[in-house]
């Protein structure tokens, strides 16, 4: 199999656990360290004549990483494509499964496994905590219902404020966040980079949990951590002012 990953989290599964199967990964694919693999642009513009030149047997994509019109694109060209869309942990951890065996793994990786039992019983904040989740701002984007990310935060006793929102990523104004009265601010440093001096200075004096966006967000061998270092990093919030 030669296979183009567009999705960081499935470029750094399928390298750690077939290696030698991935031709070809996308600008914004870091992990594993060292991959040295061909570069295809960025996961919303790749160049799709350097995928195609790579000549995979096939191209991973998700739907929220990807466009539409580049699965459309490759199909058109003969191109086979895979686009992956977890909104679970359970979800993830299936899906995973499924990919890899379809690629020839033999067995399920030990990250896998490990993600695995890190999941069947996760830490959890105790008691629950009330939350808006941004992950953008100017303007300022928020998680919503139906989301992976989402699901992780429940699974850790974070109870998003959004989570009936009709939309998945809603587009309130800093003044409605305000007037959700949370009890946490989740900010995650991807996509938007949150830091300490960017972020909690715009929700004074309540409790802000700066988590890594990999461990939120990606779904892949970063699972097998996730838990507990999202869990440590959500009892350990900043405040500003």
């Amino acid at each position: 199999m030669r296979v183009v990953s567009l999705v960081p989290s499935l470029t750094e599964a399928v390298a750690l656990t077939l290696p030698g199967t991935l031709v070809g990964a996308t600008d914004w694919c870091s992990h594993p360290a060292g991959l040295d693999v061909a570069r295809v642009g960025g996961s919303k513009y790749p160049d799709l004549e350097r995928v195609r030149a790579l000549r995979p047997d096939l191209v991973l994509l998700n739907v929220e990483e990807n466009r539409r019109a580049d699965a459309d694109a490759l199909r058109a060209a003969g191109v086979p494509v895979r686009v992956t869309y977890p909104r679970t942990v359970p979800g993830a951890l299936t899906e995973l499964g499924e990919l890899l065996a379809e690629l020839g793994a033999p067995a399920e990786p030990d990250w896998l496994r490990a993600a695995r039992r890190a999941w069947a019983e996760p830490p959890r904040l105790a008691p629950a905590r009330r939350a808006v989740v941004p992950v953008w701002r100017r303007p300022w984007v928020v998680l919503g219902a139906d989301t992976f990310a989402g699901d992780v935060l429940r699974r850790l006793g974070v109870v998003n404020a959004y989570d009936e929102h009709p939309e998945r990523y809603p587009r309130p104004s800093l003044a409605e966040l305000r007037d959700r009265s949370p009890e946490l601010v989740v900010l995650p440093d991807e996509p938007y980079r949150f830091t300490a001096e960017d972020g909690p200075e715009a929700f004074p004096g309540v409790p802000c949990a700066l988590l890594s966006g990999r461990h939120l967000t990606w779904y892949g061998p970063s699972l097998a951590e996730a838990p507990a270092l999202l869990a440590d990093q959500l009892s350990r919030p900043v405040r500003a002012g």
